[in-house]
């Protein structure tokens, strides 16, 4: 990659009557010889692994479920009304995985 030296844009390669030529936006060439373009793109791919997909992160909590009696709940907040009201409240049940919400 080669930039210009008045304006320090990167330099590309243009074409004008059949002739080549590295130049800029702001009308500097590159007035060397024999200059080789080439481009090369690069792909680095990555394959995401899943450990362990029914592990939960969630904080846990002493509730019980309402459907299956459990004492355990993981739980978490989010914002479903306007501003100046309260958070609603999410739990979900360790062992049945029922989930329920809390307004207060």
């Amino acid at each position: 990659m080669m930039f210009c030296p008045k304006c320090g844009s990167i330099l590309t390669q243009k074409k004008e009557k059949n002739k080549t030529f590295i130049g800029c936006s702001c009308g500097y060439i590159l007035k060397t010889g024999n200059v080789e373009v080439k481009e090369e793109v690069k792909s680095k791919e990555t394959e995401i692994e899943i450990i362990d997909a029914n592990k939960e992160t969630l904080p846990e909590i002493d509730m019980e479920c309402e459907k299956c009696g459990n004492k355990k709940a993981y739980f978490w907040m989010i914002q479903t009304r306007a501003g100046d009201e309260p958070e609603t409240k999410f739990y979900k049940c360790t062992k049945c995985n029922h989930t329920w919400r809390d307004y207060s």
